[in-house]
């Protein structure tokens, strides 16, 4: 997979693409990582990529030329700076933008089914709306709160989209069993020793039993799915079995018989 970043401050993301799990990703050539500053594209000898709104009002907006130039310039371009082969399939062009798609998982794990994501960085008040109409094909949002730039949140939708690559998690099943993966939130986790300060690990684990650790696994997920994420139940495929014991569930804490 390749990804470019359109930000001002590409300086922000190296610590970050060169650690951990996405520097390794990259070290093993799994993904290329790239930043681009738009800045560098100003079609003006300030070089300024933001300006008064028409029609008044606080803040300032970036202007449409510096984004498509660069975005332009990236589909121009393969990773290895030749140029994009003809054939090649269209990259998904991603806004990072607090009025953008919610961040699932299942976004996430769409995203990694790409060769080519680029990511636009904003700041001050906010884009140009010809970019939103004519250039992105994405616009994602991390939660309902405004932060003073797209890099961070486009550093997490890449940390979420990258490890799902094949070959970049050590164990595979890891990002299978990830909370929201199946829509429930994960089981809990042990470890040795199987005893730390009179708290025991279950019994269950210690079994080698493998079905019936599956079987309290996927208990442990229902609980606490239904106790800290409900909402997320109303989408969950789930057996009769399972129906039927969050239905009484539900009785006994409501009260009723």
């Amino acid at each position: 997979m390749r990804i470019d970043v359109l930000t001002l401050f590409p300086e922000m993301f190296e610590g970050v693409f060169g650690s951990s799990i996405l520097g390794k990703a990259r070290d093993k050539g799994l993904v290329s990582l790239s930043t681009l500053n738009f800045r560098d594209f100003s079609t003006n000898k300030h070089n300024t990529v933001d300006d008064t709104p028409y029609g008044g009002g606080g803040g300032m907006v970036l202007k449409p030329e510096p984004i498509f130039g660069a975005v332009e310039h990236l589909l121009g371009q393969a990773g290895n700076g030749e140029p994009e082969p003809s054939s090649a399939k269209p990259p998904r062009i991603v806004l990072m933008c607090p009025q953008g798609e919610p961040l699932t998982q299942r976004k996430a794990q769409e995203l990694s089914g790409e060769s080519h994501l680029i990511f636009v960085c904003g700041h001050y008040e906010g884009y140009d709306e010809r970019i939103r109409e004519h250039l992105v094909t994405d616009e994602l949002s991390i939660g309902d709160y405004v932060l003073t730039g797209g890099e961070l949140p486009a550093m997490v939708v890449i940390d979420t989209v990258v490890r799902l690559l094949p070959g970049v998690l050590g164990n595979e099943q890891s990002a299978v069993t990830d909370s929201f993966s199946d829509g429930l939130l994960e089981y809990p986790h042990y470890t040795r020793p199987p005893e730390f300060r009179g708290w025991k690990v279950p019994d269950v684990l210690l079994s080698g039993h493998h079905a019936e650790i599956d079987k309290w696994r996927r208990h442990q997920s229902l609980e606490r799915t239904h106790s800290r994420r409900p909402e997320l139940l109303h989408v969950v495929e789930l057996t009769e079995k399972e129906r039927k014991w969050l239905e009484e569930r539900r009785r006994t804490e409501n009260g009723s018989d």
